[in-house]
C-alpha cells in the first residue's frame, strides 16, 4: 500500500494546544502525514503575537511549530462551538490539548468524557505539572520550569550565575515525548482496539532532562554546581579560545585524547599519570585546562578542527546560526524547508526510507489575517 504523505497518512489529529509543547507534537505528526486540524480561539494562539519578527501577519515564533495544519476557529464558551469541537473529536484518532485544569473542568473536557465520546480516541494532554500534586492547577512556561527544576542551576558559570538554556528545551522535549506517547498509544490501540489517555508534563520533562546531574547526585549526594561549557564527567569536554575563534573539544575516551595530544606535539600529556585516563583528567581538569589553553590560543581553530576530526577526535568550531543554516551539510542533509507565503523552516529530524516526511502547508493564518 502506497502512503501518499508519510507513515501517518489517514490519521486524523485535532490539535487544540497552544504555545509550543503541544504544537510541536502536532507539527511532527503532520510532517509524517497526519491530517492535523489546529483549533484556536478567536484571538488565536498566544504565539501569533510573539514578535517581531513576523512573516506577513504570522509571527516567526508561531511559524516554527505550526506547519502542515489546517485551522478551525472555535470559542468553547459558546455551546454551539463546543458541540462542533466534540463532533471533530468523534471522528478523530488523536486529540492534543494543553488547557489549564480549571478550563478543562469548566468545559467537562476530561479523559472520561473523551473516552465515552470516542473510545478509540488517543487523548494527549500536555500539562504544566501533571494531574497530581499540590502544583497541578498552576500554569507553566518553559523558562519558569528551567528555574524551578534545576536546569538553570547547572547552566552558566561563576561569572554569569545561573542562566536559562538559550532555547525552549523543556517545551521541545515535552512535545517530542507527547509524540512518542501518542505513537505508543496508537500501537496499543492496534492490539486492543481502544484509545487511552496520554499525559506528559513540562515539570516531568524538565526533571528528566537533568542527566547526568541526577545520576551523579544519586551516586555522590553532591548538589551539582554551575559547569559552564565543561562536562561534569568527561575532560577535555569544553570550549577553548583560538586565534580564529572559539572551538569545542568533545574528547570522550583515552584513545581520542592520545591522538589529540600527539597532534598538538605533546604526546607526554597523555602519558602523565594525572591525565592518562578520563577519571584522572576529570579530577585534574583545572591544571589540564591551563596546559591546553596555553597551546590552543596560538592555533588556527578552524584548521585545527579540520585536522583533528580527520584523526577521529570529535570537535567543532563554535558556529553562529547563519553559518549553520548556510552550511553545505545543512543543504545536503535536506534540513531546510520552503513553502508558500515565503515560509522557511527546519525539516523533521526523523527520516524514513519508504515513508519520508512531507511538507504540504505553511502555518495557517487566522481568517481575515491576510488583509489585516
Amino acid at each position: 500500500m502506497q502512503l501518499a504523505h508519510g507513515a501517518l497518512t489517514g490519521l486524523k489529529v485535532i490539535d487544540a494546544s497552544r504555545v509550543l509543547g503541544g504544537p510541536i507534537c502536532g507539527q511532527m505528526l503532520g510532517d509524517h502525514g497526519a491530517d492535523v486540524v489546529k483549533v484556536e480561539a478567536p484571538a488565536g494562539d498566544d504565539t501569533r503575537h510573539w514578535g517581531p519578527p513576523y512573516l506577513g501577519p504570522v509571527s516567526a515564533y508561531f511559524s516554527g511549530a505550526n506547519r502542515n495544519k489546517r485551522i478551525q476557529v472555535l470559542d468553547f464558551n459558546r455551546p454551539a462551538d463546543f458541540e462542533r469541537f466534540t463532533a471533530l473529536l468523534a471522528e478523530a484518532d488523536v486529540l492534543i490539548e494543553n488547557f489549564l485544569p480549571a478550563s478543562s473542568r469548566k468545559w467537562g473536557l476530561t479523559p472520561q468524557f473523551t473516552r465515552t465520546l470516542n473510545p478509540r480516541l488517543i487523548h494527549c494532554r500536555v500539562s504544566g505539572f501533571g494531574s497530581q500534586g499540590p502544583m497541578a492547577d498552576q500554569p507553566a512556561y518553559d523558562t519558569a520550569m528551567q528555574a524551578l527544576c534545576g536546569l538553570m542551576s547547572v547552566n552558566g558559570d561563576a561569572q554569569t550565575g545561573p542562566l536559562r538554556v538559550g532555547l525552549p528545551v523543556v517545551d521541545m522535549s515535552t512535545g517530542l515525548n507527547a509524540t512518542i506517547g501518542i505513537l505508543l498509544a496508537l500501537q496499543a490501540r492496534h492490539t486492543t482496539g481502544q484509545g487511552q489517555f496520554v499525559e506528559t508534563s513540562l515539570y516531568a520533562n524538565a526533571v528528566a532532562m537533568l542527566h547526568p546531574h541526577t545520576s551523579n547526585f544519586f551516586a555522590s549526594g553532591k548538589v551539582p554546581a554551575l559547569s559552564g561549557n565543561a562536562h561534569p564527567n568527561i575532560y577535555p569536554y569544553d570550549s577553548f579560545d583560538t586565534q580564529s575563534g572559539r572551538i569545542y573539544l568533545a574528547i570522550g575516551n583515552d584513545r581520542q585524547f592520545r591522538n589529540f595530544c600527539a597532534h598538538l606535539g605533546h604526546p607526554e600529556w597523555a602519558e602523565h599519570p594525572d591525565y592518562a585516563s578520563n577519571p584522572r583528567r576529570s579530577i585534574h581538569r583545572a591544571r589540564l585546562r591551563e596546559l591546553l589553553t596555553s597551546v590552543l590560543r596560538h592555533t588556527d581553530g578552524a584548521a585545527l578542527v579540520d585536522a583533528l576530526v580527520r584523526k577521529g577526535v570529535p570537535c567543532a568550531v563554535v558556529s553562529d546560526l547563519n553559518q549553520v543554516l548556510n552550511s553545505e551539510q545543512a543543504r545536503a542533509a535536506g534540513l531546510l524547508v520552503a513553502l508558500e507565503r515565503g515560509y522557511r523552516g527546519i525539516a523533521s529530524p526523523i527520516a524514513l526510507g519508504d515513508t519520508p516526511p512531507t511538507y504540504r502547508h505553511a502555518p495557517p493564518m487566522l481568517p481575515g489575517a491576510a488583509n489585516a
